[in-house]
């Protein structure tokens, strides 16, 4: 009879053992998802756009990488340099008219690694005058800053 009460003890007690790691699992905090390379990508471009959008150049250049190594290339030319491409920008769309709205469509994010990620799209800026459009290519990369684009390579369709 000693052998059975120590064995229903035994028993309640890796029950109870049990019962409060199972507990104390449900208890711990969930790990989130970690962001994704194509969710963070898309979600530069969105604020990108909306920045535009608003006539916020500054805004609009926070989505590129503030460095010597940026590049864009359009129409022929090469513009290295954040700097160098901000002030292109300024002297090209100076004012809200020169901006329009823009749009970026048909968007494939292709992550290549944790740390890099290239971008296919299309773009157009509706504006009284016109509306431009044409491709992009951008290679984003991830550092501490975030993801930014370190290579952007746009092109306007013929009118």
């Amino acid at each position: 009879m000693t052998q059975k009460c120590s064995d229903r003890r035994g028993g309640a007690r890796f029950a109870a053992l049990f019962v409060a790691v199972t507990l104390l699992g449900c208890a711990q905090p969930r790990p989130t998802a970690p962001v994704g390379p194509e969710i963070a990508v898309r979600a530069v471009l969105t604020a990108q756009v909306a920045a535009w959008n608003r006539g916020d150049l500054a805004g609009f250049m926070e989505g590129y990488a503030r460095g010597d190594a940026t590049r864009f290339a359009s129409g022929g030319e090469v513009t290295a340099g954040w700097q160098t491409v901000f002030d292109r920008y300024q002297r090209r769309y100076h004012t809200a008219e020169a901006m329009g709205q823009l749009t970026f469509s048909e968007v494939v994010v292709t992550p290549l690694t944790d740390e890099a990620a290239f971008v296919f799209g299309h773009w157009s800026l509706a504006r009284a005058q016109d509306q431009p459009h044409g491709l992009f290519t951008l290679l984003f990369r991830r550092s501490a800053a975030g993801w930014q684009i370190v290579h952007d390579h746009t092109s306007s369709a013929s009118p």
